[in-house]
């Protein structure tokens, strides 16, 4: 930990600051409680005045946060809650939920990268306006432009998720929400953390598929504005509009699409499932997202999803009957968001703790986890790396 004068007046003042509105507590109520008046703490908070050390332990404590995190020199110190606190004028529970674990998660992640000396690399293409012209239209067109600048052109996308956390360098999470949580995905960047994606993993394989496509669309899009996407939503705004039909067209790029569909249905005289159910798993899409992209390319006609859904559905069972075996995709994603931590924070956190970097107890508050849980994590790990043999050590 450091100490409290080898931090700037200006940084602890704006560490005290996020963890404030994190918190959601006013400037009044926050001052109160260590009886001091506000200007005093706007002045703290700005970093023209520098907090004494009982001052700043009565805050932490106010705050929910420890000494200890706001002082640690490796530590993020993000804004993500306030960001989508100002966008959204009502907040739910859901949507709280969401932006909180996706803050821990930053935080957690960035912290760990910068004690172990993790350099996380980049590549973001420059950001795509969206304030003149059809956002269909613009949608479709930077969305191959991503797909040319990947080198992927009109191929289908196997796994988006790696692409995103591998060939992008975005921050991708997938984790359980709690259930009944209308929160698909949220989405965000910040210029010190880069974008961030959080998907719930409660949701099936192909419906996180599309909501991944959609939230890239924002970041090539409208990277600067946080956005949280709900199941269901009817996409008013022009940014989430945008972000739809930039999903659609990135998962099933208009050109290969459309002669995919030509060539499996040649001769045929009506859309059948079957047709929906090969097409759909050729791309790694829902049969949704298949039907409605046919509908709005012009190759089914509207309401075609519709008719399905009011006469006996496309079910897994039909899916079943065609594909066989195929039609039960792995889903490695959902078996780690099942783990307390994921595979990678885990390892992360077993690494700092051997080599004498984080405690036990840092750990755990950072990863918000029992330190009960997180020692029996240390030792699952510490067992598996009992064998001793040279040939085993990695080079560096």
């Amino acid at each position: 930990m450091s100490d409290l004068n080898e931090i700037s007046a200006q940084e602890i003042g704006r560490r005290l600051r996020l963890a404030r509105e994190n918190a959601n507590i006013r400037q009044d109520d926050a001052a109160q409680v260590i009886g001091m008046s506000r200007p005093t703490l706007v002045s703290i908070e700005k970093g023209t005045r520098r907090v004494r050390i009982q001052e700043l332990q009565s805050l932490a404590h106010h705050y929910g946060v420890s000494v200890n995190a706001l002082l640690r020199r490796e530590a993020v110190h993000t804004d993500l809650i306030p960001r989508f606190r100002r966008l959204r004028e009502i907040e739910d529970t859901h949507t709280v939920e969401a932006v909180r674990l996706l803050n821990d998660l930053v935080k957690a992640e960035v912290e760990l990268e910068n004690v172990l000396g993790i350099e996380r690399r980049k590549n973001y293409p420059p950001e795509r306006g969206i304030n003149v012209g059809d956002v269909s239209v613009l949608a479709e067109q930077h969305a191959q432009e991503l797909r040319n600048w990947l080198g992927l052109g009109s191929g289908t996308i196997t796994d988006i998720f790696t692409l995103i956390e591998l060939d992008l360098g975005i921050r991708l999470y997938q984790r359980r929400l709690s259930a009944g949580s209308k929160v698909s995905g949220v989405f965000t960047y910040d210029t010190c953390v880069g974008a961030c994606i959080l998907l719930n993993a409660n949701h099936p394989l192909e419906r996180r598929i599309q909501s991944a496509a959609h939230e890239l669309g924002h970041f090539t899009g409208t990277r600067q504005v946080p956005e949280v996407l709900e199941e269901n939503e009817h996409f008013l705004a022009r940014e989430e509009k945008y972000a739809n039909a930039f999903g659609r067209a990135f998962l099933t790029p208009r050109k290969s699409f459309e002669e995919s569909f030509r060539q499996l249905t040649a001769g045929a005289d009506k859309l059948t499932r079957r047709y929906v159910i090969l097409l759909a798993h050729q791309h790694h899409i829902s049969r949704e997202a298949c039907v409605r992209r046919l509908e709005e390319l012009g190759l089914a006609k509207k309401g075609t999803w519709d008719w399905f859904e009011s006469n006996g559905r496309i079910t897994d069972k039909d899916a079943e009957a065609v594909l066989g075996d195929a039609a039960q995709r792995h889903d490695p994603a959902k078996d780690d968001a099942s783990q307390p931590l994921s595979h990678r924070m885990s390892l992360m956190a077993y690494a700092a703790w051997k080599r004498g970097l984080m405690s036990e107890g840092q750990l755990a508050e950072l990863l918000k986890v029992r330190r009960v849980e997180l020692r029996e994590l240390i030792d699952q790990i510490e067992l598996e790396e009992s064998d001793t043999d040279d040939l085993l050590n990695l080079p560096r």
